[in-house]
């Protein structure tokens, strides 16, 4: 999957990087992070000439649902998620859109083991487990494109919070050293907020994890 490309849109009151990952010449796309207007994705992919085949979330928190239904609606794709972050998806509170005047839960269509392969429209990547923002936080990685999407377990010399539910620090240093750090040094990272950064920048200059 050399031809693998992978766009950004930003939203919503968090600035949340909501991703779309494609093959050149082809309009079927995996989107990641629906942030908070689903129709307004909808319609931007399909002035584009894009059309969503699949849906996965990194984590559950409520500035990367907020739009997940009305996408899922619109589109008619599958959902994917952790299988550990079940519980916090059906939380109103642990995800905490309760606490942020928008109530909101949702369940996947399919909850996806640590490890597991993903394809979707003939676009594989590989769900990697990383507890620590959420006890159900995942990273997904595409080996085609050299990529790995990281939502908010790894930023661009910072890490996600872990003062939310179900959050913990040491969790998550260890999920990006052990499981993140031994992919190639090369490995682009387009995280849920801020800008890209690779995975040898990181393990070089990352404050919180060196």
């Amino acid at each position: 999957m050399a031809d693998l490309k992978i766009g950004r849109l930003m939203m919503g009151i968090c600035q949340t990087n909501c991703y779309f990952v494609y093959q050149e010449g082809k309009s079927e796309v995996i989107f990641i992070d629906p942030a908070d207007k689903g129709g307004y994705i909808y319609d931007a992919l399909q002035e584009r000439g894009f059309t969503v085949a699949g849906i996965l979330l990194t984590h559950g928190h409520f500035d990367h649902i907020w739009g997940l239904e009305e996408l899922r609606e619109k589109s008619g794709a599958k959902v994917y998620a952790c299988e550990t972050e079940k519980a916090l998806c059906n939380d109103a509170r642990l995800n905490v859109s309760a606490g942020v005047g928008r109530a909101c839960t949702v369940d996947a269509d399919v909850y996806v083991k640590d490890g597991e392969e993903i394809t979707i429209s003939g676009i594989t990547c590989r769900l990697i487990a990383t507890p620590g923002h959420t006890q159900g936080s995942c990273c997904y990685y595409f080996a085609g494109g050299g990529f790995l999407v990281s939502g908010d377990t790894l930023f661009a010399e910072s890490v996600g919070r872990t003062d939310l539910p179900t959050g913990n620090m040491s969790s998550l240093v260890r999920s990006i050293q052990e499981r993140l750090f031994v992919l190639p040094d090369e490995t682009k990272v387009y995280p849920g907020h801020g800008e890209a950064t690779e995975i040898g920048h990181e393990k070089r200059y990352n404050p919180f994890c060196v």
